[in-house]
């Protein structure tokens, strides 16, 4: 029997053997074991402790770290059906950002620790800043995702990395959530210690965690949305009032068009941003990468679309789709949370406009075209 992975594909649309295998597995697995009651549980205050040993049994955490490294060495691409479940089944797990600080430890030769793992990124939302040699730590750092369930982090300046130990005495955690109930701690830094240093190599992507994390967010928001696309439909095939399904309607049907557009928009965008990652990080991207161009425009098209789902979803579910016994809060609050996390889509909107009056008349067509404004 032939076991060797077939990594192609990605360029013709087609999922490669690799990219087949995770999703096969990733879906199984979430579909038996992410169920209401596990939500309802969470949302309790229950850490699904035994959902994330299955996904560590099922090599979830390293599939973006090379085989080298002990991980499963899925390209970006590849690990993508991992990032788009966690949105599709609403899987409260620091899984995402433990699959993005595990490849960039192993991207910068450093050893990987057993997760979760999360991810600061310095001078972002908070004053964190690492010392020039990158051996402590000051400052505070708020938003901090999944904190409290995390023994590490992974925190990033430009091109530098430091893995830190949270629990160590020089480190004090304040408890936060976002809307969804999910961590998001303030950390504060007094003359911490990180474990290890390391340097990146990622040709001219600047702020790695900040943009890469919005990558990951823009790939769970797709799932988020396509989840409640599927609601939406379903529900309004369902529902009959004067003697034939809501769905009948014109106008809902306008509606849930445009949600499906922008949803298809949203998958597209994040696709090509997945493409870029991908190249970037198995070195053929060369020194010039589209893929901070190409996380603006996912993190913008995602951004609108969840706003724009959020209010449609809860416009065809009516009054129902505003109970805590529906199962719609669940996808609609972490539409709400993810799409500012990592930076909004008006911060990402900014970004490329600041860029595009820096490029002025003259360079603002080759700048677009080769997607590097």
């Amino acid at each position: 029997m032939n076991t060797t992975i077939n990594h192609q594909g990605a360029d013709d649309g087609i999922p490669s053997e690799m990219q087949s295998m995770i999703a096969d597995s990733v879906e199984r697995l979430f579909a038996r074991q992410v169920t209401r009651e596990l939500l309802e549980r969470f949302d309790d205050g229950h850490r699904a402790e035994s959902l994330w040993q299955m996904v560590v049994d099922n090599g979830l955490p390293g599939a973006l770290v090379a085989e080298a490294a002990g991980g499963s060495g899925a390209s970006w691409l590849e690990a993508s059906p991992v990032l788009h479940a966690i949105g599709y089944w609403q899987a409260p797990l620091p899984l995402a950002e433990t699959m993005l600080g595990a490849a960039l430890l192993a991207h910068a030769g450093m050893e990987v620790p057993e997760g979760p793992i999360t991810l600061i990124q310095a001078g972002r939302l908070g004053d964190l800043q690492l010392e020039k040699e990158g051996t402590h730590l000051n400052g505070r750092a708020v938003n901090v995702p999944w904190a409290r369930s995390c023994r590490w982090a992974v925190v990033a300046d430009d091109q530098r990395l430091a893995l830190v130990d949270l629990r160590q005495a020089a480190i004090t955690l304040a408890a936060g959530s976002n809307i969804a109930d999910e961590e998001r701690d303030t950390l504060v830094f007094a003359n911490a210690s990180s474990l290890a240093t390391g340097q990146l190599q990622l040709a001219d992507l600047h702020e790695p965690v900040w943009h890469l994390g919005a990558l990951i967010r823009a790939c769970t928001l797709v799932g988020a949305l396509e989840a409640a696309v599927d609601k939406a439909v379903l529900y309004a095939n369902e529902r009959v009032q004067f003697g034939k399904p809501i769905g009948k309607q014109q106008v809902l049907q306008q509606y849930l068009a445009q949600m499906a557009g922008a949803t298809g928009a949203a998958r597209m965008a994040v696709q090509v941003a997945l493409r870029s990652a991908s190249d970037l990080f198995l070195g053929t991207a060369g020194s010039h990468s589209t893929l901070a161009f190409d996380i603006a425009v996912a993190k913008v098209c995602t951004g609108e679309a969840a706003t724009l789902a959020a209010s449609v979803v809860h416009q065809v579910h009516g009054a129902i789709g505003f109970t805590h016994e529906h199962t719609l809060h669940f996808a609609t609050r972490r539409l709400w949370s993810w799409r500012d996390e990592f930076g909004s889509d008006a911060h990402w909107a900014k970004v490329l406009g600041q860029a595009a009056i820096a490029a002025g008349s003259e360079g603002f067509w080759a700048g677009l075209t080769d997607r590097s404004l």
